[in-house]
């Protein structure tokens, strides 16, 4: 019965349906039988190689781009302190993103070449590509682990030992791995514990980086000479005494939910004590009614002044600013005649390879045409467009073309996906921040997104995820058209075209509050919906010109008519994102042979089955194949193949897993 227990839990684990706090109890050594169990339902075996789904390069630039801030912080605020203890250990150094993708390393490892021991910028480090391995255990489970040579599932990382420790932010959300991996039989408690204490210490300046601008920060510890150490409790208060933010340490510590409470719900201390308490002499204070700490306040690095700016109602108009006087009246109508010709034909201009012309955007559905060119003509008025849509239904895609197609394709377009950037980053990367502005702030500052797209195009994807803070600065921006940057008083005139997309009802989000409803009347000027890739009536002729756009990057296979149709009855839950990868790598099993089903991915029968139009040639012939023992059809259907596993599961009506399975039993008893 125990044993059945275990192999429940083992697949919950695997399916992720149990929730951290039942992790956080399991022993080591369960979890890397956890860990195990899910590596052999991925597929892989130990003797696999890892496959490191390296990112290309221009990728891996925009994801270190994305990260900056927690890079920074890593490598110029934490990493110092462990500088000497670093320094006589062979170890190395990695910062993963929350997929596991490396975005930089330090330390000279003794490994070897990148290539053999992969932890180079751009891999990904998941369980389901490299089997268990710290830092992708370490995202699964949301725990810090240790994870030992011979606990490696695959047997070619056996050559290390790695200790990781997740990094989350401000809203207790995952935003990377930090890891230390070793060759050298170092003392492994050791290296455990410092991997722990340095992602606490970047969770910590994160925290700085966010907040100390203009809120006041309590460190508080048991022991007067800790209240600078990386172990301490961190609490954020705005000016009336409510904590906005705390690290883990002070959740832990207090063992209470800390979020919006009152100072003084936690510590015996009114907030006007703390502001006119001297900043350098710590305090004896009482926590819950029986707990001392001593506590630390540190104040906003700005000082706290309201005031009263009536241009903040929704109700202000700005005056109109007067026509400039021009010496020749010609010249203006001459613009207007340019602007005019070199925009009105559809498809012209000289565009870059990786942009789709805008008369190839649709294919005879009469919908896309009139979106398109509705659209085309907007680019050159001051009216913001918002393109609702399904994910993968081609947003930035056709952002792309419209920009490219418009007056302002020779400035940048500046696309910002606004669920990827960490809210408490949010407000530094668009509207960007003076030197020394905060704890963690570049040297030489940042100019922000918002500026880069001066005379170009902003585009603002899931617009709905912006955090409520940041829409009202973004609302300030759209009604003076300046940008003032964190830490400074100066404002830059900005001139962009807005572009929004998101794939949520902004009207609904709005009634609940989740959304400003003066920014939605902003940002709402012409709105369209991008239809979905299953309800377009071109579906047939868009999937031929996908297929083509990518023989041209590489060749392969032409499609057939029966493969057409097989595409066209699909429905396409991905979008245009799902159809290319599906395309790409039928295109690549096919190896310009004639593209047939088994060249394509099982997920897209997945799909198909579940419209119940599976072809039924196919399900009676995998019907009649199960007349065969599993174990005598499956290593038939392998050798028959060549060893082809999808080909060999679609046949037999089985799944891959199974597949696996019966080979492995087949080898076993060979031997």
């Amino acid at each position: 019965m125990q044993d059945e227990e275990k192999q429940k839990q083992q697949a919950e684990l695997s399916r992720g349906s149990l929730d951290p706090q039942s992790m956080t109890t399991q022993s080591h050594k369960e979890r890397i039988q956890a860990s195990w169990y899910r590596c052999e339902q991925f597929g892989l075996e130990h003797g696999s190689r890892p496959d490191f789904a390296t990112l290309p390069k221009g990728t891996l630039t925009d994801l270190i781009d994305q990260h900056r801030s927690l890079l920074e912080t890593t490598e110029n605020e934490v990493l110092p302190y462990y500088e000497n203890i670093l320094s006589n250990s062979a170890c190395m150094i990695v910062l993963a993103d929350r997929q596991g993708h490396v975005l930089n390393t330090w330390g000279q490892p003794r490994f070897g070449s990148a290539a053999e021991h992969g932890l180079i910028g751009g891999n990904q480090w998941t369980e389901m590509g490299v089997g268990t391995n710290a830092i992708g255990t370490a995202l699964i489970t949301g725990e810090a682990i240790q994870v030992g040579r011979d606990e490696h599932f695959l047997r070619a990382n056996r050559f290390m030992v790695g200790s990781a420790s997740p990094i989350y932010n401000t809203k207790n959300d995952l935003v990377g791995v930090l890891d230390i991996s070793s060759d050298a039989y170092l003392p492994q408690d050791h290296t455990f514990g410092m991997v722990k204490l340095m992602s606490l210490s970047v969770e910590n300046r994160l925290i700085f980086s966010a907040f100390q601008q203009e809120h006041f920060i309590l460190s508080f510890n048991t022991n007067v000479v800790s209240l600078d150490s990386h172990w301490s409790g961190i609490l954020v208060l705005d000016e009336n005494g409510t904590i906005v933010s705390a690290n883990r340490r002070a959740e832990v510590v207090l063992a209470r939910d800390l979020a919006l409470l009152n100072i003084n719900q936690v510590f015996d201390i009114q907030m006007r004590e703390i502001k006119h308490h001297p900043f350098s002499l710590p305090m004896k204070l009482i926590a819950m009614g029986r707990y001392q700490f001593y506590v630390k306040v540190i104040p906003p690095v700005q000082q706290i002044m309201r005031v009263p700016d009536f241009r903040q109602r929704t109700d202000y108009v700005a005056p109109i600013q007067p026509e400039p006087l021009v010496m020749n009246e010609k010249k203006p109508e001459l613009e207007k005649a340019e602007k005019v010709k070199k925009t009105d034909d559809i498809g012209v201009l000289d565009i870059p390879d990786n942009v789709i012309p805008l008369a190839e955007l649709q294919h005879g559905d009469e919908r896309v045409e009139r979106l398109v060119r509705q659209a085309h003509k907007i680019m050159e008025k001051d009216i913001p467009i918002l393109i609702h849509g399904e994910t993968g239904a081609g947003k930035e895609i056709f952002v792309r073309s419209l920009h490219y197609h418009s007056s302002r394709s020779k400035e940048m377009l500046v696309a910002v996906n606004c669920a990827a950037i960490p809210a408490e980053l949010v407000e530094s990367e668009l509207f960007g921040y003076e030197k020394g502005a905060f704890t963690g702030a570049q040297n030489r500052g940042s100019i922000g997104l918002i500026r880069r797209a001066h005379r170009g195009t902003l585009f603002l994807d899931e617009i709905g995820e912006m955090p409520m803070a940041v829409q009202s600065r973004l609302l300030r921006v759209l009604q003076e058209r300046v940008v003032t940057p964190l830490g400074s008083t100066e404002a830059f005139p900005v001139d962009i075209k807005l572009i929004s997309a998101t794939n949520r009802i902004l009207k609904e989000e709005v009634k609940e509050g989740r959304f400003r409803q003066d920014l939605y009347y902003r940002i709402s000027g012409l709105n369209i919906e991008l239809p979905a890739l299953r309800e377009r009536t071109d579906k047939a002729e868009l999937i031929r010109y996908l297929h083509e756009r990518l023989r041209k990057e590489e060749p392969g296979p032409a499609l057939s008519s029966d493969m057409l149709e097989l595409l066209v009855r699909h429905p396409w839950p991905g979008n245009m994102r799902q159809l290319a990868h599906v395309l790409k790598v039928g295109m690549a099993m096919a190896d310009e042979e004639e593209l047939e089903e088994w060249h394509l991915p099982d997920d897209f029968f997945d799909d198909l089955d579940a419209m119940g139009q599976v072809d039924d040639s196919a399900s009676s012939k995998a019907a009649s194949e199960q007349d065969e023992p599993l174990e005598d059809l499956i290593p038939r259907l392998l050798n028959e193949f060549k060893g082809n596993v999808s080909q060999t599961a679609k046949t037999a009506g089985v799944s891959r897993n199974t597949v696996y399975k019966y080979a492995k039993l087949k080898d076993e008893n060979e031997e």
